[in-house]
């Protein structure tokens, strides 16, 4: 069984550590502790895993992240994925820093990775995990914040936090929907 796991974020090195790029990182250390590496391929950056029985194929949309869906899209036409093994990853500004909440389904509350994504598939009944950026920015200043960097602080947090979103990954994958979602959406 195949699924694509998709991690939302910009590409090039300003963007690398920034809030927005939390999709990214999420996935980088998925690949990491799979001992796999990302590729270039079409579209985005391509890494191939094995999770016991389950093949993953992880994506970093190379479209940025308004034309996110453009990539989804031909990643699940081409290995034939149903939309139900496709998992987001995505920056929420609307949850705590650290806090993961895993979905399947909703609207793009803003977002415009998501927007595209539902443009470009057609539906929002999708599984996302959504990864808390926080929300400490003046009004007016949303941008700037979500395409600013971590404090130091933050980083030291943000590692185990990210080790949980890997381990709720592998859940989706190998336990289902239900599951993961009760077992991860409160920790």
């Amino acid at each position: 069984m195949k699924y694509l796991i998709v991690g939302l974020g910009n590409i090039g090195p300003e963007y690398r550590n920034t809030r927005h790029n939390m999709g990214f990182m999420v996935l980088d250390a998925l690949a990491e502790a799979s001992n796999t590496c990302f590729s270039s391929r079409r579209y985005g950056d391509v890494a191939e895993m094995r999770l016991k029985n389950k093949q993953l194929i992880l994506l970093k949309p190379s479209t940025y992240m308004n034309l996110s869906g453009n990539a989804v899209r031909y990643w699940l036409d081409k290995e034939k994925i149903d939309i139900e093994n496709l998992l987001i990853v995505v920056d929420d500004l609307a949850l705590p820093l650290g806090a993961i909440r895993i979905k399947g389904k909703g609207s793009d509350a803003g977002h415009n990775g998501l927007k595209s994504i539902v443009a470009a598939i057609g539906t929002q009944a999708y599984p996302r995990l959504r990864f808390g950026i926080g929300n400490d920015f003046p009004k007016g200043c949303q941008v700037d914040y979500v395409l600013g960097e971590f404090s130091d602080e933050e980083r030291l947090l943000l590692n185990k936090r990210i080790e949980l979103a890997v381990e709720a990954i592998k859940s989706f994958c190998l336990a289902g929907l239900e599951i993961t979602m009760n077992q991860f959406n409160n920790k």
